[in-house]
C-alpha cells in the first residue's frame, strides 16, 4: 500500500538525495533533491523517465492509491520526457537532470549547454507532427520557465506541478 505522504518530510533527505537544487530557487519550503547527470548518455529519455520514477515511489506517489495520484505521478513522468527529449533536439543533449520535491511541489529541471529559448509553438496546431513538447508542459505545470547560467553556456529549464492531496 502507498504511503499517504507526498513527499519527503522537510529536512529528511533519502539515501540519494543531495543539497539543493543549484539553478533558481528551489520550491516553496526544503525538501530532497535528487540528481541525475546526462552529459554524453546514450537513452537520456528512457533514463530520465526511470530516475523519476524510482524518485516518486520513495516518496510514497507510486504506487497510486487512487486515479488522481496516478495521474499526477503520469503527468510527472510526461514532463520528464517532454523537457529531456526538447534538450536532446534542441540544445546538444541535457547535462543533468534535477527532481526536488516537497509537500505541494515537485520541480523538474533539465540543465543544457544549448543558447536557445523553449517555447510552445504559436499557435498550437493539435493536428500537426512535432512541436507539442512545451505545450504539453505549459498544460500540465503550476509554472516552468528557462534560468540562464550566469558568465557560462547553457540554461535550466524548471517546471513544477503539485504534490497530490
Amino acid at each position: 500500500m502507498s504511503s499517504t505522504r507526498a513527499c519527503p518530510p522537510p529536512d529528511g533527505p533519502g539515501p540519494a538525495a543531495e543539497g539543493a537544487a543549484s539553478a533558481g530557487p528551489p520550491p516553496a519550503g526544503t525538501g530532497t533533491v535528487r540528481r541525475l547527470p546526462l552529459a554524453g548518455v546514450s537513452g537520456a529519455v528512457p533514463l530520465a523517465r526511470d530516475f523519476t520514477r524510482q524518485a516518486l515511489y520513495d516518496w510514497g506517489w507510486l504506487p497510486a492509491a487512487d486515479a488522481d495520484r496516478r495521474a499526477a505521478a503520469e503527468d510527472v513522468l510526461l514532463v520528464v520526457s517532454e523537457l529531456v527529449t526538447n534538450a536532446c533536439l534542441h540544445a546538444d543533449g541535457p547535462e543533468e537532470l534535477r527532481v526536488s520535491c516537497t509537500a505541494k511541489v515537485l520541480r523538474l529541471e533539465v540543465a543544457d549547454l544549448g543558447a536557445g529559448t523553449p517555447a510552445p509553438r504559436t499557435p498550437h496546431r493539435a493536428g500537426r507532427p512535432g512541436g507539442h513538447g512545451m505545450f504539453i508542459v505549459q498544460r500540465l505545470c503550476l509554472d516552468w520557465g528557462v534560468l540562464r547560467a550566469q558568465d557560462e553556456a547553457g540554461k535550466t529549464v524548471w517546471a513544477e506541478l503539485a504534490a497530490p492531496s
